[in-house]
């Protein structure tokens, strides 16, 4: 009798065992089921959110290439018309002044072409109508090498003196007789006081000045080529 108690007993144990072990194993095994569905419903989730990203970008590359191109034609920047334009005169002080044309030939100059010194100025360089003129001035108001801007003739450099120049006037240097009475005469008007002088100009500064490469495309405005 006690034998079979025993028995019974360690036959019991033995089922206990059974059944905690058989519960591990289904716990363990809902565990990984679990595991295993959260990684496949996560990486959906994540499969999901790539093709929203996906879908998106792809309808946004589709917008930009179907959208109006607006080209900026060159055209459409207004550019200065005429030196003056070009210039912040606004920057300069000036002065008001008494301005005449001159030529080099004898009606101005009292030299003829067979002159030796024919067209050559005070300073040295040669008369010269270009984007820097040659200009005669009174040179203790405006020393060799001044630069002016005179309203509707351009740079002037001073490099000459006259005998008649006297104060605050000046004489423009124009190629012809014809030029000065067509083109200026004698006229009462405020100029722009760009740089003044310091008693010297070369030929080497004058055409220095004259080739500034960011005002070439108004040089014929003056040189008629």
């Amino acid at each position: 009798m006690n034998i079979s108690y025993k028995k019974l007993g360690i036959v019991s144990l033995y089922i206990a065992i059974f059944l905690v072990v058989v519960s591990m194993l289904v716990t363990e095994e809902d565990v990984h089921t679990k595991a295993a569905n959260t990684q496949h419903e996560n990486g959906e989730m994540i499969q999901e959110q790539i093709g929203q990203r996906e879908t998106a970008l792809s309808e946004k590359e589709l917008q930009h290439r179907q959208a109006p191109v607006t080209y900026i034609s060159s055209d459409s920047i207004e550019a200065p018309q005429s030196l003056e334009d070009a210039i912040d005169l606004e920057a300069y002080p000036t002065v008001q002044v008494v301005a005449t044309g001159y030529t080099a030939g004898y009606e101005s100059t009292g030299k003829t072409e067979t002159h030796p010194e024919y067209g050559i100025t005070f300073s040295g360089v040669t008369v010269k109508r270009d984007l820097y003129s040659t200009i005669a001035a009174d040179l203790d108001v405006f020393p060799i090498g001044t630069i002016l801007f005179i309203p509707s003739y351009g740079y002037g450099v001073v490099a000459d003196k006259g005998s008649a120049i006297q104060g605050n006037k000046i004489d423009l240097y124009y190629d012809t007789v014809d030029d000065v009475f067509k083109e200026w005469g004698k006229q009462k008007l405020d100029v722009y006081v760009i740089e003044m002088g310091n008693g010297e100009l070369t030929e080497e500064a004058l055409a220095e000045l004259n080739e500034d490469e960011a005002l070439q495309v108004f040089r014929s405005e003056f040189t008629g080529e």
